[in-house]
């Protein structure tokens, strides 16, 4: 897995590559910790991810709760289809802010 981390404005965007699994689920939960240090909206690319399992969602689970604990905005943006099956399998696209792109969060802050 790779974590790329870029600040856009007022929104920081966290791009995931690869597998997000038990092994590298803990990377992805600091890089997203440490991202909502900045108290600015954050947006995480899931478009490149082939694979997500629970402990990968339980770090977007927790980084959504201290977003919405500091009062920011929290998307997902272009979830792969792997990735949105499993988080459809846990009825958590009613939970998660989802669009289609990263642009189309840039006007929120």
């Amino acid at each position: 897995m790779k974590v790329d981390i870029r600040e856009l404005g007022k929104v920081t965007v966290v791009a995931v590559t690869g597998e997000v699994d038990l092994q590298t689920s803990p990377k992805l939960r600091e890089a997203l910790i440490e991202s909502l240090k900045a108290n600015t909206a954050l947006v995480v690319d899931l478009g490149a991810v082939d694979y997500i399992d629970s402990s990968g969602i339980t770090s977007l689970l927790e980084a959504l709760k201290l977003a919405k604990e500091k009062k920011v905005s929290f998307t997902l943006a272009k979830v792969s289809p792997g990735a949105m099956r499993v988080i459809q399998l846990g009825r958590l696209d009613k939970v998660f802010t989802i669009v289609d792109s990263v642009d189309a969060t840039l006007g929120e802050s």
